[in-house]
């Protein structure tokens, strides 16, 4: 019996999660998301009241300003903040850190890898059937980096940051899903084409 296309979507979870779970063997993922990690938790903190910082960091010199950041960078890890304020900022940032280590893993891989190889791996056939899509056939990696961004963005807007900060929790998550699942399937091609090379060498 055929899956409703949402069951068939939300299958698409788990396959995302043991790509990403494989990304954290790779160090470009690994460097990448926790400079972008922690990059976009010191940001999110400046920004937090607005622009107010960035005007008190005119005004109080050098030293004064590199008190201020040092506050926003170890606010990233909840130092002198009230938990649940903290929380948000934590999941978007390392939401974001993810994101874009995961971005940086497919750049990278998606230029070592050629429509040839693709097709003679018989698994991707397979995996394309779950719902995973073409890992070489040109998805594009700007809407999630968009996406990152935007969500990036959410807890800077004062008032209404908890409706905009649930939006980007949202974006991020369907991102990861997406980019999630690309990076399993590449991964898992990985490994069978590197199997099936030593395999035929070994003849």
């Amino acid at each position: 019996m055929k899956k409703p296309n949402i069951a068939k979507w939300l299958d698409g979870f788990p396959l995302a999660g043991k790509g990403i779970l494989l990304a954290t063997r790779e160090k470009r993922f690994v460097i990448a998301a926790v400079i972008a990690f922690l990059f976009f938790g010191t940001l999110m903190n400046l920004l937090s009241a607005g622009t107010s910082k960035f005007e008190l960091m005119y005004y109080v010199g050098f030293s004064g300003s590199m008190g201020i950041i040092w506050d926003a960078f170890v606010g990233v890890f909840g130092w002198n903040r009230i938990f649940f304020e903290w929380l948000p900022v934590f999941l978007l940032a390392l939401m974001q850190g993810i994101l874009i280590g995961l971005i940086a893993l497919l750049w990278k891989k998606k230029q070592g890898q050629n429509s040839a190889n693709v097709q003679r791996a018989g698994i991707v056939t397979g995996l394309i059937a779950l719902g995973a899509g073409c890992p070489t056939c040109g998805t594009t990696l700007i809407a999630p980096l968009l996406g990152a961004i935007f969500s990036s963005g959410a807890s800077m807007v004062g008032t209404v940051s908890t409706i905009v900060t649930v939006i980007a929790i949202v974006i991020a998550i369907l991102s990861l899903r997406r980019l999630g699942e690309e990076t399993y399937v590449i991964i898992v091609n990985e490994r069978y084409l590197k199997k099936k090379e030593e395999c035929e060498q070994n003849r």
